[in-house]
């Protein structure tokens, strides 16, 4: 199977040989890596059990998960998006904005994606906010926390 490699340490696929593929609304599922090898700039996996193409296009959409345990260390302002999503996001006043539902990779700052309700009702709706250390100035994962800074009109940019 071509892997589209999303880790920023690809080389600890040289060394993995069990994971975790996920299975949508459901707990991941155990598997065994029978190899590993990169193919010109592509990743190329092979799961024990997996004979056919038929039985890896199945697996097409997952991901290939790693314990948690076995992460590599970050350094400082660095953070795994498991980790962000979940996370309450206030301003620096304490007025809460939304939580986390995901992170949007734009080759440059990633985007926080932002769920959030409005205070006079209404539908929740998406807010995209820069995952800048300038605009995200506290993030306190232990709290389960990002105070945001944001620049005047970042979030009426992401008005109806």
């Amino acid at each position: 199977m071509v892997a589209e490699v999303l880790t920023d340490f690809p080389g600890r696929f040289a060394s993995l040989r069990r994971g975790f593929l996920s299975i949508p609304d459901a707990d991941p599922e155990p598997v065994e890596i029978a190899e590993v090898w990169w193919h010109h700039e592509e990743l190329i996996l092979r799961f024990a059990g997996v004979e056919s193409i038929g039985q890896a296009e199945g697996l097409r959409g997952r991901l290939l998960l790693i314990p948690q345990g076995q992460r590599s260390v970050l350094g400082d302002h660095t953070y795994y998006v498991a980790d962000l999503i979940g996370c309450e996001v206030s301003s620096r006043g304490g007025a809460p904005i939304g939580k986390v539902i995901g992170v949007e990779p734009t080759g440059g700052v990633d985007l926080l994606q932002v769920e959030w309700t409005p205070s006079k009702g209404g539908a929740p709706r998406t807010l995209l906010i820069p995952f800048a250390q300038e605009i995200c100035p506290e993030i306190d994962l232990r709290a389960r926390r990002i105070v945001i800074e944001p620049p005047e009109g970042l979030l009426e940019l992401n008005g109806p």
